[in-house]
């Protein structure tokens, strides 16, 4: 934004015409903000994709490609659905930018701190040699837990959520989760 390279945002407000009023301060001729009243939807994604890009990163460290990290992102969008849904949060805010944009972006960037947590698990390193080496917070670690809990919980279907969860939280091989992951019973492709 600072370059003044076009960007988009999402402001959220159960107030609408405050979503409004930030939409008309912020909107320059790079700067673009849309307006939305779903507020569940909107932070539920914006937490939910440093999980999903985990994820993401953990694939692109176990050399799978573009194919797998496509596959998770898809799925992992389903499972924010899935989430947002059974929290209030309504199905169509996570096709959205503080959904399926943040999610693309943030499991794809090269410079997403989530994402690159994950390649560095994926290349084996565990989660202590990996936090001792950063200067700032991938917020997807502790969002996993959370994530997972909720899930539990709520009784939402959130395998990747869960994978994620048990390679931070129990040591968990990537590799064996990714095997897991694509041996769950099978079914029709739905959210």
């Amino acid at each position: 934004m600072a370059e003044r390279i076009p960007t988009a945002v999402v402001a959220a407000a159960k107030d609408f015409k405050i979503a409004e009023d930030i939409q008309q301060i912020f909107t320059t001729d790079y700067f673009r903000v849309y307006t939305h009243d779903d507020i569940i939807g909107v932070e539920l994604g914006g937490a939910m994709k440093n999980v999903i890009a985990l994820a993401a990163g953990v694939s692109d460290g176990l050399g799978f490609g573009y194919n797998s990290r496509a596959a998770l992102i898809t799925r992992g969008l389903a499972e924010m659905t899935r989430l947002g849904i059974a929290l209030g949060g309504a199905a169509p805010t996570f096709a959205g930018l503080s959904g399926m944009g943040d999610l693309v972006l943030t499991c794809t960037g090269d410079l997403s701190r989530n994402r690159s947590v994950g390649l560095e698990l994926g290349k084996g390193k565990t989660l202590n040699e990996i936090m001792s080496g950063m200067q700032m917070v991938a917020e997807g670690v502790k969002t996993s837990l959370s994530a997972y809990q909720l899930s539990q919980r709520l009784g939402v279907d959130a395998p990747i959520i869960e994978q994620m969860y048990l390679i931070l939280y129990e040591n968990k091989n990537p590799r064996q989760a990714v095997t897991d992951l694509m041996l769950r019973d099978l079914r029709p492709e739905a959210v």
